[in-house]
């Protein structure tokens, strides 16, 4: 007997028991994209479904662009972790998570097979349509754990995500090899940089010193919207592309 699930994308039924309830009045307004990180699939997805692993996610997607769902949307699954966005700390409670098959950083880190991603745009797009899900709550993992976690790394492609109309994204600025600020400076541009990350959503304190949270937070936008050099060292590409994304952002 075939099993309905929540999304108009072609997948099947995997259920994992890792889940909970929601809480009450609580939006479903952030998609969250993850790498498992794991040697193979088949290692991922047991422990996405292992009770005492106690982590899973919504849906988990192969190499070949087979979509399992794990957990039903209305549930809350246990992807995010210790984590914050725009000043939510609660971030399963108001997330759908996407697993995305790969080694990652460990484990011999490439790039996403093309049906795989073709799979992870479809897939997005109909939760982002049913859910109203805003371009720039499309988030990675490292964006709201930038000091615990890297994916799904710099090699995901948020351009062809947004090209199917999914995700907040812009051709970042040139690198010219400007040196603006890194760890251990301070001053009034320390403070305007921590300023412009907090106000994108980023988890920085506007001090005015480039401390170690700052350090993760540059390093997180670099590595989902200026991915070709990833280094937590704030450069004049680094500024100007945060600017243009925050200039694309609706005025409050």
């Amino acid at each position: 007997m075939s099993v309905a699930t929540d999304t108009g994308v072609k997948a099947r039924v995997h259920p994992s028991p890792n889940h909970d309830e929601r809480p009450d009045g609580a939006p479903i307004d952030m998609l969250i994209l993850h790498y498992t990180g794991m040697k193979t699939a088949e290692a991922a997805l047991q422990r996405l479904c292992d009770p005492a692993a106690k982590v899973s996610a919504h849906y988990f997607v192969h190499e070949d662009g087979q979509i399992l769902q794990c957990v039903p949307e209305a549930r809350r699954a246990w992807h995010a972790g210790k984590s914050f966005w725009k000043g939510e700390r609660d971030i399963n409670s108001r997330s759908i998570g996407i697993e995305i098959v790969s080694p990652g950083h460990e484990f011999g880190y490439r790039d996403f097979p093309d049906a795989q991603i073709e799979a992870v745009c479809a897939l997005a797009r109909d939760i982002c349509g049913r859910h109203r899900i805003l371009p720039w709550m499309v988030l990675a993992h490292s964006d709201i754990a930038p000091q615990r976690k890297q994916d799904p790394g710099e090699r995901f492609p948020w351009s062809q995500l947004a090209a199917a109309g999914v995700g907040h994204y812009l051709e970042p600025q040139p690198i010219v090899g400007n040196l603006f600020m890194q760890e251990g400076d301070r001053g009034q541009p320390v403070e305007a940089i921590q300023s412009m990350l907090a106000l994108y959503g980023y988890e920085v304190e506007v001090s005015g010193y480039f401390d170690g949270l700052t350090r993760f937070a540059v390093t997180a936008f670099q590595r989902h919207f200026r991915p070709e050099r990833v280094d937590g060292i704030v450069d004049q590409s680094t500024v100007e592309t945060l600017h243009k994304l925050l200039s694309g952002l609706p005025k409050l």
